[in-house]
């Protein structure tokens, strides 16, 4: 199995080769200009031999001396350092056979010259000639190999000067074949995707990183070539899809809109029947109701059915047939009906073949059933599966809802009757029961004949209705009268007004600070609260005017002062006992306080402190008022 060579091996490879070859070239060149160094140094001392050997000559004609034994020793070691070299300097001689055989030549006739000249002999000149001769033959025979280490270097650096082209050239090469080709193949093919020719391939022309690039770039363009191909189709797909989804959403929206605006249950039921049969494209659609104990399913909307199966279909036991089974799951459910005509099943028999049964559900509870019913074979996906149950929960809460409201003004209708019937035990009937008993003291004054007593009676019957007819009248303000969500100072004018206007006494009303507005309902239950007040200011006080101030910060505080006769709190009368009470309670529906303080002869002032919104929610009705005792 061939192992793949990558790129970067090749080119290290390849610059290894030609860093080795320029490394040997350079150790080549150095060796012989090495060469070269020692060989002239050795030039050099077997110069001076020459100039030596004629100095000592000399010194020698002259008779022994310290200076001759000097020269012969400096002879010796010229001799020593040709013979051993010093690689220090350097210096050695480039041998061969000839100039070795000269160099032995040199060192007999030196010895033989030194022997006599240190024996008092004057050797002849030709002697001394001989060993010259000899030396310049030396340096000769070391000049001629100098010439061709010169010679070798010359061609060694001219080697290198073209091996330096070579290698240049070759790395271009290299780089072209392994990187710069490659490279431009591989652009080609990207010009050409770029420009939309997905059937475009790059040649694969190596192993290495590029040649797997090149895999790459096919299987790339390949792949985009299979999806650019079937683009259309799958665009289409997704937005066949997209539609379908969206039309799901836009009839969940709207049957969400239309459950919350709905104000019956029928016509919510028709109206769910309709959208649901339309979303769910099916030929008919039943909206059942269940009992509280699930026995029986009541149709309460159709759409689609005929007339005698929507008559058959109006009332279903539980469990009688596929429609109205409350102990199944709780979840949507396809069932075929289409073999069931022979065997009695009455939607089979009215040419429906499939049925979809959706339970209505809230906490847990059964609450219906929406049934869908389909003339041809017919099976839930997830999705329009998850689209009815959503629309069934969604009718689930506007039935819920409808309940809720209902109960909602049935409990405000009971409130209202609740607080007009308080308001006339109160007032009217109390009234009425004081009538009553005059009456009944008017017959008797009648039977004995006591004209006295019979007129006394008719004056407190007249003033009796006189009082029951005030109290109609105020009783009609108290519900006729509405406060401003925002403020409630407009309604607290209206009712002075209206105040004067009964009583022509004097109404002023001060405000002072800023708070937040009350809401709306404890603007009532405060403004009824005054309405008592100044209803007790009218029955007993006797007093010339009244002012109200409403202090709104740091709470609402609402002060009713009259300058009547006052009176005793421990000895007052039952009247104002029972509009006490009336405040009280009153009072008592928003966590509000009501104090009264009073004395004979020093007026009235009823104080009502409602607490912060906070205190207002968490607040209980009092047990007990402040200086009230009922």
């Amino acid at each position: 199995m061939r192992t793949r060579q990558t790129l970067a091996f090749r080119l290290l490879s390849t610059g290894l080769g030609f860093l080795a070859l320029a490394l040997a070239s350079i150790a080549m060149t150095l060796w012989v200009t090495w060469q070269l160094e020692g060989g002239a140094a050795a030039v050099n001392e077997a110069g001076r031999m020459r100039m030596m050997s004629y100095r000592l000559a000399l010194e020698a004609a002259a008779g022994p001396s310290a200076r001759l034994q000097a020269g012969f020793r400096s002879m010796d070691a010229t001799l020593d350092l040709l013979g051993t070299g010093d690689p220090s300097r350097p210096l050695f001689v480039p041998w061969n056979s000839a100039s070795r055989t000269e160099f032995a030549e040199i060192r007999r006739e030196w010895i033989a010259l030194r022997d006599a000249w240190a024996s008092g002999r004057r050797p002849a000149t030709a002697e001394v000639d001989a060993l010259v001769s000899h030396v310049d033959l030396l340096v000769s025979l070391i000049e001629q190999r100098l010439s061709g280490w010169t010679d070798l270097l010359r061609g060694v650096q001219l080697t290198m000067v073209g091996l330096a082209i070579v290698v240049a050239v070759l790395l271009t090469y290299a780089m072209h074949l392994m990187v710069l080709d490659p490279l431009r193949r591989l652009g080609q093919g990207v010009r050409a995707i770029r420009a939309g020719l997905f059937g475009a391939r790059v040649q694969v022309a190596s192993e290495d990183e590029f040649g797997e690039l090149a895999e790459d770039f096919n299987d790339m363009a390949a792949r985009l070539e299979s999806l650019y191909g079937d683009l259309e189709g799958k665009v289409r797909e997704k937005t066949s899809h997209l539609e379908v989804e969206r039309e799901r959403m836009a009839a969940l929206y709207d049957v969400s809109g239309f459950v919350s605006q709905a104000e019956s249950l029928d016509d919510l039921a028709r109206g769910f029947a309709d959208k649901v049969k339309r979303a769910a494209s099916a030929d008919a659609a039943i909206v059942r109701w269940s009992d509280d104990g699930s026995r029986h399913f009541l149709m309460l909307a159709q759409q689609g059915l005929p007339p005698a199966l929507a008559e058959q279909e109006q009332c279903l036991p539980s469990g009688g047939c596929h429609c109205g089974n409350a102990s199944a799951a709780t979840a949507a459910r396809s069932i075929p009906i289409r073999l069931e005509a022979a065997t009695g099943g009455a939607c089979a028999r009215a040419g429906f073949e499939s049925l979809v049964t959706v339970p209505v559900v809230l906490h847990h509870r059964v609450l219906g059933e929406v049934d869908l019913l389909f003339r041809g074979p017919h099976e839930l996906s997830g999705d329009d599966r998850a689209l009815v149950e959503a629309m069934a929960s969604h009718l689930a809460g506007g039935i819920e809802g409808l309940r809720a409201a209902a109960a909602e003004r049935e409990a405000a209708v009971a409130g209202e009757r609740s607080l007009l019937a308080q308001e006339l035990h109160d007032s009217i009937a109390q009234s009425l029961a004081f009538l009553k008993i005059q009456v009944e003291l008017l017959r008797s004054a009648r039977r004995r004949g006591d004209a006295t007593a019979a007129d006394h009676t008719v004056a407190e019957i007249d003033t009796g209705v006189r009082e029951c007819y005030a109290d109609v009248r105020e009783l009609l303000l108290h519900f006729r009268t509405r406060t401003d969500s925002g403020d409630i100072e407009s309604a607290l004018r209206a009712t002075l007004r209206k105040f004067e206007i009964q009583t022509g006494l004097a109404a002023t009303l001060e405000m002072t600070g800023h708070g937040v507005p009350l809401p709306a309902d404890v603007q009532v239950q405060v403004l009824h609260v005054v309405q008592e007040a100044l209803s007790n200011v009218r029955k007993h006080a006797g007093a010339r005017s009244v002012s109200v101030r409403v202090a709104q910060s740091p709470q609402w505080r609402f002060s009713i002062t009259d300058d009547g006769a006052g009176f005793d709190l421990d000895d007052a009368p039952d009247e104002s006992h029972v509009g006490l009470r009336i405040m009280r309670e009153r009072a008592g529906r928003i966590g509000a306080l009501v104090s009264v303080q009073s004395a004979q002869g020093a007026g009235t002032t009823v104080e009502l402190t409602v607490p912060g919104p906070v205190a207002t929610e968490a607040a209980t009705p009092p047990s007990s008022l402040q200086g009230v005792t009922s």
